[in-house]
């Protein structure tokens, strides 16, 4: 049954035409994101242009209390676009204008349909960039509605600590501002931190400023194999413990290495690897791959390769961001399911440890990486969606590597965000807490229209 009245479609139609749709292909596209999570489709698809738009579409549904859910690119990995009571899904793709950008200040504002790539690709003649990489061509809108990280977050840190400011639409339909481009703000509550994250359950971010970075004077990568994952994670502590600035420090399992080589026709050596990159000075980056270097041999590390040329290093790391479909092109016809944990860096060995021993007898194809600079991993299933022995197998794995990872200290999920599928660990890892975070949500979103069903257990 649609959760839209007669009247609210004919408003909304009367308002975008073409760019609001019932289309069935079109809600069926923007019911799910890139996970195993079981689709739920919108009744409606608005396609808004700007601020304005997306607060006009906000104030005809909340007059009706029908849902809305914000959609970027559709790649998340937790459920957060699945639209479980119905409503309006409203697509932010063609917001893409990169409003202002300021070299001096090293800041720009862009609307949130525009992705890293276009950003990037725009910057580069400024010999500027956007340091923040979940791998997938992200919206800027979507990385900061989830709080996104990625490879780079050793060095350049997450969305929280790069973005300065949004536009965004409030359940009401009202617009607001949160902060300025100053550094640093003293005057009032930090409404920037509170919407970074929020997964759209609070409103809808249609504009974002954010930190930029010069492009390093010299970036050098490397690999270095290792006979088993705790050598390999041992080194990487040890990295992180002396404090060289590496800018990415990546662990991929050999059971990756292998799905890697076959889906990027690569040639790596199949054992437990790390993947280093170096950005700096020419002196600092020498100073740094020496430190580097001897650590990983300390540590059984071998075979430490290099990859200056930046055809190599953007293959190298092409092939680590598409991990994720390395492991589910294993299997035909499968579905990724990709979970993520955050841990104490000093943790990280025995969660990897512990985790290995639970997917020694997994029966589906999985591996483990992770950006374990930061003490953050993933493993990545392929499972059949289908099949319900399999997703019981694998989500209880998840529940147990999960529960390890707030029992030492740490997170259910280090940058994926809760949508739909980390839910059931809020209260676990936050005790008493949830309850404040359940009364922000009424007091801002009374009627519970902003992505019903999302982070806040019901």
């Amino acid at each position: 049954m649609s959760a839209l009245s007669p009247a609210l479609c004919e408003a909304l139609r009367t308002r975008f035409g073409n760019r609001f749709s019932k289309s069935q292909a079109l809600r069926e596209q923007h019911g799910h994101g890139e996970s195993h999570h079981t689709p739920a489709i919108p009744d409606a698809v608005v396609f808004a242009e700007s601020t304005e738009e997306v607060a006009e579409t906000v104030r005809l549904c909340a007059a009706e209390g029908a849902p809305v859910i914000a959609f970027g690119a559709g790649t998340s990995l937790e459920g957060h676009l699945t639209a479980v009571r119905g409503g309006v899904s409203i697509d932010l793709s063609r917001m893409t204008q990169i409003i202002r950008v300021n070299a001096e200040d090293l800041d720009c504002t862009v609307e949130a349909g525009v992705t890293r790539e276009q950003l990037n690709s725009r910057l580069r003649d400024m010999g500027l960039f956007f340091p923040i990489d979940p791998g997938a061509n992200a919206s800027i809108g979507g990385m900061a509605a989830t709080r996104a990280s990625g490879t780079n977050a050793v060095r350049y840190g997450t969305m929280r600590e790069n973005v300065l400011s949004l536009t965004l639409v409030l359940p009401s339909g009202q617009i607001i501002h949160t902060g300025g481009r100053a550094r640093k703000s003293s005057a009032g509550y930090d409404l920037t931190r509170l919407f970074v994250g929020s997964e759209g359950t609070l409103g809808i971010i249609t504009e974002v400023t954010i930190r930029l970075y010069g492009i390093p004077e010299t970036i050098s990568a490397a690999l270095c194999s290792f006979e088993s994952v705790e050598q390999a994670v041992n080194a990487a502590i040890a990295v992180v413990q002396l404090g060289i600035p590496v800018a990415r420090m990546e662990l991929m399992d050999r059971g990756l290495i292998m799905a890697v080589n076959a889906y990027s026709n690569l040639s790596l050596k199949i054992e437990d690897t790390l993947a280093f990159e170096f950005h700096g000075s020419p002196a600092g980056v020498q100073e740094q791959v020496e430190m580097v270097a001897a650590i990983v041999a300390d540590y059984g590390g071998k075979d430490f390769e290099w990859a200056n040329a930046p055809e190599e290093r953007n293959r190298l790391w092409k092939a680590r961001h598409n991990a994720f479909y390395a492991v589910v092109s294993q299997r035909q016809n499968a579905k990724g399911w990709s979970s993520d944990v955050c841990v104490p860096v000093s943790q990280l060995s025995s969660c990897i440890l512990k985790t290995r021993g639970l997917l020694r007898d997994c029966s589906v194809p999985a591996a483990i990486l992770g950006h374990v600079g930061d003490g953050n991993y993933h493993v990545v299933f392929a499972v059949d969606p289908e099949n319900r022995a399999e997703l019981d197998e694998v989500a209880a794995i998840n529940k147990k590597m999960v529960r390890y990872a707030i029992s030492v200290g740490g997170t259910s999920t280090g940058e994926h965000g809760v949508g739909t599928g980390k839910i059931a660990y809020l209260r676990e890892e936050h005790g008493d807490a949830v309850d404040l975070m359940a009364v922000i949500k009424h007091a801002i979103d009374p009627t519970g229209i902003m992505n019903p069903g999302k982070v806040l257990p019901d």
